[in-house]
């Protein structure tokens, strides 16, 4: 088995997001990976560069950090072509490494755009080097750029970032420093290709939480009325965890709950909708070990976010009073100068 770290650089509509490709909103310019054994020791390395096709003059952003000349760019090859050479380059049994989830997934959108989605199978089980990082030197999630990761662990700059090659090797040295253990309990799950059917439906456990990504649906109300998307189950002994708070509303795209195992005691849950290109809906679904302080909190968060709600639906109702009666007096005053 083979770990490919790879790093894309794309370019988007130069003439602003009007008038964009909506299918493609960023083109992929530039393909850099190497290969690594199975014992995280580089092997091999992979550079293309790509010829646009539907945004052929550079956005000013994309032109400011990306040290590519217009020469380069017609010279380049077209990206049917360099895809599939990347992909046979990286064989069979490859696990994809990327500093944080974008990289997958404009991947794969470019892949859908020449009907090459078939090439890569989701949905991608892969290791998210900026997540893994910011867990293992951090504690915790972050969203650190590669070159702050480089600079905390002291390793030396020897090529310009962002260009694929070099940022690929910058993100396989970070991975090499990591724990073996830490990257394999963390694995993470890109759902660009989410799950179409019951059957594919994923249950993952990871340390101190789990996750639930669902089948699609047609709207976000059918989402929340499928028993498996709304149960909480207690990851540690498979019991059922009873809601002490029922599922609420966060904002339009998550909902909360606080659930409760008499042997284990209480779990965050956390359902976060995502929309597909389609106009499809899946969901996933965390629940995450917490304590009594965090519990309180997310009772205290549902009083909040239901006295908030319960004022606007009574500005609401004024304001509409407030219209009703100038529409009246309004035409009482045109029947009385008739």
């Amino acid at each position: 088995m083979n770990y490919i770290v790879f790093d894309l650089e794309w370019n988007q509509c130069p003439y602003g997001k009007e008038r964009e490709n909506r299918r493609l909103p960023f083109e992929i310019l530039e393909i850099g990976a190497v290969k690594l054994d199975e014992n995280r020791k580089i092997v091999d390395s992979f550079q293309e560069v790509i010829k646009p096709a539907v945004y052929k003059k550079l956005h000013f952003r994309t032109r400011e950090i990306l040290d590519l000349d217009a020469g380069a760019l017609r010279r380049g090859c077209p990206f049917p072509k360099a895809v599939k050479k990347f992909f046979a380059w990286c064989g069979e049994d490859a696990k994809f490494c990327t500093w944080g989830s974008s990289d997958l997934v404009e991947l794969q959108r470019n892949l859908k755009y020449y009907n090459l989605l078939y090439l890569l199978k989701g949905p991608v089980f892969y290791y998210d080097i900026q997540k893994l990082f910011g867990l293992v030197y951090e504690g915790e999630k972050t969203s650190r750029s590669l070159e702050y990761a480089i600079d905390f662990l002291d390793e030396g700059k020897e090529g310009k970032f962002h260009r694929a090659l070099n940022d690929a090797y910058y993100t396989a040295e970070i991975f090499q420093k990591l724990p073996k253990a830490a990257v394999e309990e963390y694995e993470s799950i890109d759902c660009y290709q989410n799950p179409k059917s019951r059957s594919q439906e994923i249950q993952r456990i990871y340390p101190g939480y789990s996750k639930f990504i669902s089948r699609e649906f047609s709207s976000k109300e059918d989402a929340m009325k499928d028993r498996e998307v709304t149960r909480t189950k207690c990851f540690l002994c498979g019991e059922t965890a009873r809601k002490k708070v029922r599922w609420f509303s966060v904002n339009p795209k998550s909902n909360m709950c606080l659930a409760f195992c008499p042997e284990h005691g209480y779990f965050k849950g956390k359902i976060r909708m995502k929309k597909t290109d389609e106009g499809k809906y899946y969901v996933i679904k965390t629940l995450k070990l917490i304590d009594l302080e965090e519990a309180a909190a997310i009772r205290e968060k549902k009083e909040i976010l239901r006295k908030k709600r319960r004022m606007k639906r009574h500005q609401e109702k004024e304001e509409k009073t407030e219209r009703g009666k100038t529409s009246l007096y309004g035409s009482t005053s045109k029947s009385k100068r008739k």
